[in-house]
């Protein structure tokens, strides 16, 4: 076996599993195992309790085996075992083993004979047992039974391959000795994945129930049908001593004397056997283990790096100390501080590439929102020269003007600066969700503390509720402020002179940069089946137009839409889509593209048609405005009609109005956010950094503010204890000699009667493969070249010669010999050559 460190690794591998597995990490590791392979009832679960001595594994026919069992073998002075998803519970009794495994198969497959590839994870202590990590396996099947799906077959096959393509995983292909072993699954999809057979080991069940007057001796001697790490006979019980609860340990004794006093197995009765199988799995998992070392070692090297870090703060933990908690809790409330800054202020780190959030959502709401809801309550045309319309004549009363009046501009001023008052509060309440969201997402780090995360949130949450307020008083101010006095010397207002110069047309002239793109970007048009359907396409907007063309290279232009008279109109997704529709139409009734009246564009998001919208605004193409449907019978005749001097005084205000509005907006537009910043997010930074650290702890008793949670206080155990198992791996695997005695891969053997898949090319094999393998038992061939010597012909005793020197001791006769021994191959000596109990009638 080499050194005692070799002996040791196996249960440190199975230790690293564990903790691997218990946090929910998957292990990157690819730790050697051997998985057991076969066809439905070739006996591989009889083989798994032969080893353990004990019946834990369900029974049944058809498919019993539905999950994989990863099953650890750990020698031990007591008796019991352990379940991964039960931890503290030790099992004793076998049977609650049993029922445990059924229950939890069914747990995640259901009574239907489904399969799942989640494994169990299942340790056995016992002094009856080597140490060895084998996983049990369904069986392969070729036909679906009761309600198992009718794919069964390639479920099965893809779940054995995701363990046994790892070249750290030993094939244990089981086969029974009453079938032909030509047409073995095991072998079949052992030689797909392995096909030099560098990690196959063949293993012959049912040997008692073959035919009489047949025996597998020539498989069991590597001579029919020859694997490289040959093969490996046993004797499970029938399902008669399943039945008549036959003891294991007496059955492994019936094996012993089955081989023994069998003529055609008793020459090797003793490479036969479950304890030998046993001892080599053993053996040879320990040889492969250290053959993986040097990649393993750099992997846990890797592991370890990647969690000195977190685990730096866990190593001279202690719960209860106050000291403790107070640096925690300062930690915490500033590393909460600084990820609110960051969040809103922007970062370089963790850049989210796949939503906006924190301050860009903000500023969203600053420039592309609020501007859109400003300009959807600003052009209502008709509304707004009807008002005109009633100030001037209500002004006038039953006198006939003949100048326009200044009360009349005014009211008509002070009207549409009330109406700015919503939206304004819109926008604050826009922001003040977002930052909530915000708030939440940064506490998401305080998640090991249940308690201080929930007193953070509330405190800051409350106060920016409490500052929202403030701020709409002070928007509400503003406003206010606009209305207590009419600036009519404001530099930008057109004055009287000029209002009375310009038309209506020349007032809604908004462009002002021809050419200037605005915005790119795909859009799909919205087309019905009849007309082609609906196509993606890339949108360049202009000042002056709207093209689209093939793709961004923009060198196939579709179409040019002119932006006169255009408005956009919002529109309902279809019943079948989940993209976001708004459409555009042109005012005077005209056919906007090909006969259509207008085109409907759709989006991914909401947010991107809020964006797409703002940049339509940017160009003068405003959104419309909605109208009550019989609107034209609702207004009366008086205003309808109007006298000529009445229309050129309702001209003027109205670009009076237009002028002034358009100051006031412009101001409004640059104050909202200026005012959120500072007495919103501003406020609300200086809280947090300032205050939030006395409000926790007037909130309550620091030591149950700062309790962890439960999973918090698991998770740590857990990193701890993976942390120390890395680090007691990589000191056992220095400490164990790179000088142990190594035992060579046997030579290939001529292996091309399993039957291959089409699909994998042929694999090369050295010119060793083509020669018959040597004619002598397994048992005792060995590396060294030359042809064997003649072994005694005589099949009555079936033992070879004396040797000429001593030999070794009986019972580690055929051990030595073993292929992964590394040893020169020894013969038994005389004392093994008459097997006890002979049958009558052999000579002595």
């Amino acid at each position: 076996m080499g050194n005692r460190g070799m002996e040791d690794l196996i249960p440190l591998i199975n230790k690293l599993q564990d903790a691997f597995s218990s946090i929910g990490q998957s292990c990157n590791l690819d730790l050697p195992q051997i998985a057991v392979v076969g066809g439905q009832s070739a006996g591989k679960s009889s083989v798994l309790e032969n080893f353990v001595g004990r019946d834990f594994l369900p029974r049944g026919s058809g498919i019993v085996t539905r999950r994989p069992l990863i099953l650890q073998l750990v020698n031990s002075v007591a008796e019991y075992a352990e379940f991964l998803h039960c931890k503290g519970r030790k099992f004793v009794d076998f049977d609650e083993v049993r029922m445990e495994i059924e229950a939890e198969t069914e747990r995640l497959t259901g009574s239907n004979k489904g399969i799942s590839p989640i494994p169990i994870n299942l340790r056995v202590y016992s002094p009856n047992v080597l140490n060895l990590t084998l996983i049990d396996l369904p069986g392969m099947t070729k036909v679906a039974v009761g309600d198992q799906p009718q794919d069964i077959e390639h479920q099965i096959r893809d779940m054995l391959l995701q363990f046994i393509t790892k070249e750290s995983c030993l094939i244990l292909a089981v086969t029974p000795a009453n079938t032909d072993l030509a047409n073995s699954d095991a072998l079949k999809i052992a030689k797909e994945v392995d096909p030099q057979g560098l990690r196959t080991i063949g293993v012959i069940t049912k040997l008692d129930l073959m035919d009489e007057g047949t025996d597998a001796r020539d498989i069991l001697e590597n001579k029919l049908l020859p694997l490289r790490r040959g093969y490996i006979g046993v004797v499970n019980r029938s399902q008669k001593d399943i039945d008549g609860k036959k003891d294991i340990r007496a059955a492994l004794a019936a094996e012993r004397k089955f081989f023994l006093s069998h003529p055609a197995y008793r020459h090797i009765a003793e490479r036969m056997g479950t304890q030998h199988l046993q001892k080599t799995l053993n053996q040879q998992l320990t040889n492969h283990i250290r053959d993986t070392l040097p990649g393993l070692r750099s992997k846990l090297q890797s592991q370890l790096l990647s969690l000195e870090k977190e685990v730096e703060e866990y190593k001279n933990f202690r719960p209860d100390d106050p000291t403790r908690k107070t640096k925690a809790l300062l930690q915490m409330v500033q590393q909460f501080g600084v990820d609110f800054e960051k969040c809103i202020e922007g970062s370089g780190d963790q850049v989210d590439t796949s939503n906006l959030s924190g301050g860009a959502k903000i500023n969203r709401i600053f420039h592309e929102r609020f501007p859109f809801e400003l300009v959807k309550m600003e052009f209502d045309e008709k509304e707004l020269r009807k008002e005109i319309s009633y100030a001037i004549k209500n002004i006038h009363g039953v006198r006939t003007g003949l100048f326009t009046p200044d009360l009349a501009f005014e009211a008509i001023v002070k009207k549409q600066v009330i109406k700015l008052k919503d939206p304004c509060l819109k926008c604050v309440d826009l922001v003040v969700t977002e930052l909530v969201a915000l708030i939440r997402k940064c506490t998401e780090k305080l998640g090991s503390y249940p308690r201080l995360r929930e007193e953070t949130e509330r405190i800051v949450t409350t106060y920016v509720r409490e500052r929202d307020s403030k701020t709409k008083d002070q928007v509400l101010l503003l406003i206010d402020i606009e209305l207590s006095y009419i600036n009519t010397n404001h530099e930008d207002f057109i004055g009287f002179a000029n209002a009375q110069q310009r038309t209506s047309t020349n007032a809604t002239k908004k462009r002002v940069m021809p050419n200037q793109v605005i915005r790119r970007g795909w859009l799909t048009i919205n087309i019905s089946i009849m007309k082609g359907g609906s196509k993606d396409y890339w949108f360049v907007l202009t000042a002056e137009s709207l093209s689209w063309y093939k793709d961004e290279e923009e060198k196939e232009k579709k179409y040019m839409l002119p932006l006169d008279n255009l408005k956009l109109r919002d529109v309902e997704k279809g019943f079948m889509s989940s993209k976001q529709v708004f459409a555009i139409f042109n005012t005077e009734q005209r056919n906007v593209y090909k006969d259509l009246r207008q085109i409907e564009l759709a989006c991914d998001t909401q947010e991107d048609v809020d964006s797409w919208k703002a940049s339509f605004l940017r160009a003068g193409v405003y959104p419309e405005k909605d109208q009550p449907e019989n609107e034209d019978a609702m207004v009366p005749s008086d205003t309808v009609s109007m006298d000529p001097q009445l229309e050129r005084q309702v001209e003027t205000i109205r670009n009076l109005v237009d002028s002034y509005i358009g100051i006031v907006n412009k101001s409004i537009r640059d104050l909202m956010p200026k005012t959120i910043m500072h007495l919103m997010i501003n406020s609300a930074k200086d809280f947090i950094h300032s205050e939030l650290l006395a409000y926790l702890y007037s909130a309550g008793d620091q030591g149950s503010l700062m309790e962890e949670s439960a999973e918090q206080a698991q998770r740590r155990d857990e990193m701890l204890r993976m942390y120390h198992a890395l680090k007691e791996a990589l000191v056992l695997i220095g400490d164990i000699s790179t000088t142990t005695v190594s035992t060579p891969v046997p030579p290939p053997v001529d292996d091309g009667w399993i039957p291959k898949e089409p699909s994998p090319p042929p694999a090369t094999r050295p010119a060793s493969a083509a020669a018959p393998p040597p004619s002598r038992p397994l048992g005792v061939r060995g590396p060294a070249s030359g042809p064997p010597p003649a072994l005694n012909p005589s099949p009555a005793f079936g033992a070879p010669p004396v040797p000429s020197r001593p030999g070794p001791p009986p019972g580690q006769a055929a051990y030595a010999g073993d292929p992964n021994s590394g040893s020169v191959p020894l013969v038994p000596s005389r004392p093994a050559r008459v097997p006890p109990a002979l049958p009558p009638g052999i000579p002595r």
